[in-house]
């Protein structure tokens, strides 16, 4: 069914840069009511500024971390895990929006909140971190009477977020703003850059990433502390405490954070001292489930197309054209066949009944397949980013136009 909708996509973009471009040296057309925009010019480094800085607030202002360890609480500890979640931003960023759609969807099953789904209440033991707990968890402990009841407000909640309405709203005017003007670009005729397709590509789910988490605390360091009371039993009698994700030992750490994420079945997620960034403790209906993996698709499709907007411009070496074409069409293409190869892991639990040895081969080529996926779609991710900046070194003389009344649209 993709490739389908792919070749129709790109005959849709043959057809808008072949259609004529208007006469822009008139200052009126047909229609005296109607005048032709005027056109100012752009410089290298203004293009390149507004870019990056969409792109910034694309990966940095937009994810809403959940809160660290106590013990990993330092500033080195948290530029370290921000750095982590930024390079997965830049190179898987649908995960990113796929990662917020399942602590909303968590979040209205379980508890109504994101607060206790991001780490936001901790187990103190002998006035020492014991471990995070999950609303399940909490409400087992009242009723064995373990803890008291924890008593926090929604506003106290939110004292605790360092994001407001109105930081909030500077980057989505940002984004706004950069979305309409490469909108204005499009319907003149103007040369826009890879550079600004591939923002494009993070501004479009960007919007999505802000809507799920507008009402997620931002960047809370300190969970609220929950003190344990039993003198008769120890947590470990109420909690299970086993670490299922050593089971994983065998997959290579790439795959961990798509593990966490989809929840794999017989696999929990770690939540000893803080809430795994790619948390999927929580298990979700089918309905949901089936929602997030039709939506994490299409957004992915979706991120991969924008890319191929720019199969027919105009790029300094033929060589460049032919690898801006072939990794945009493995960033669109490749989702669909991850997500078929997790849909189809269930075949993988039949041949448990097969011999060691076969068992063995299956899963070898299974997790293989695997590896390969997210090698090729990891490389071309990588190729692409590369090629948004190295294009910018010989562009037509139409990229540095632009329409004057953009400029007077507030932005940063």
């Amino acid at each position: 069914m993709c490739l389908p909708l792919f070749c129709i996509f790109l005959y849709l973009i043959e057809v808008i840069q072949a259609s004529p471009t208007p006469n822009t040296t008139n200052t009126t057309t047909t229609n005296d009511s109607f005048k032709a925009p005027s056109f100012t010019t752009r410089t290298l480094w203004t293009i390149i500024f507004s870019s990056v800085l969409t792109l910034f607030a694309c990966i940095y202002s937009a994810i809403h971390p959940n809160i660290p360890s106590p013990k990993n609480s330092s500033w080195y500890h948290i530029l370290w895990r921000q750095l982590g979640i930024m390079t997965m931003a830049l190179i898987a960023p649908e995960l990113i929006v796929t990662w917020a759609m399942r602590q909303l969807l968590s979040a209205h099953q379980v508890t109504r909140h994101f607060f206790v789904l991001m780490g936001g209440f901790m187990l103190y033991v002998n006035e020492e971190p014991y471990r995070t707990l999950q609303p399940k968890h909490i409400l087992k402990l009242i009723h064995d009477k373990c803890i008291k009841v924890p008593t926090l407000t929604a506003n106290q909640i939110h004292d605790k977020s360092k994001g407001n309405a109105i930081s909030k709203g500077l980057v989505v005017l940002q984004v706004a703003w950069f979305v309409m003007q490469l909108i204005t670009r499009a319907i003149y005729h103007l040369e826009t850059t890879q550079l600004e397709v591939g923002t494009l590509a993070f501004a479009i789910l960007n919007f999505l990433t802000y809507a799920v988490w507008w009402d997620k605390p931002l960047n809370v360091q300190c969970p609220h502390p929950v003190y344990w009371k039993s003198t008769e039993s120890r947590p470990e009698d109420h909690i299970d405490d086993r670490d299922g994700f050593a089971q994983l030992r065998y997959l290579p750490r790439v795959f961990s954070p798509i593990i966490e994420l989809i929840g794999w079945a017989d696999i929990p997620t770690s939540r000893k001292l803080q809430v795994p960034t790619f948390d999927g403790s929580i298990e979700l209906n089918v309905s949901d489930k089936t929602i997030l993996q039709q939506a994490a698709l299409i957004m992915a499709i979706i991120f991969g197309g924008i890319h191929c907007m720019a199969w027919f411009f105009t790029f300094p070496t033929y060589e460049e054209q032919v690898l801006w074409r072939i990794s945009a069409v493995v960033t669109t293409c490749t989702p669909c066949l991850c997500l078929s190869a997790y849909l189809n892991s269930e075949i993988i639990y039949l041949v448990r009944r097969l011999p060691d040895s076969e068992r063995h081969i299956i899963w070898g080529v299974y997790l293989m397949t695997c590896c390969a996926l997210v090698t090729l779609y990891i490389t071309a991710r990588v190729v692409l980013l590369v090629l948004m900046f190295t294009t910018l070194r010989n562009l037509p003389p139409d990229a540095y136009k632009v329409v004057s009344w953009t400029s007077l649209v507030p932005h940063l």
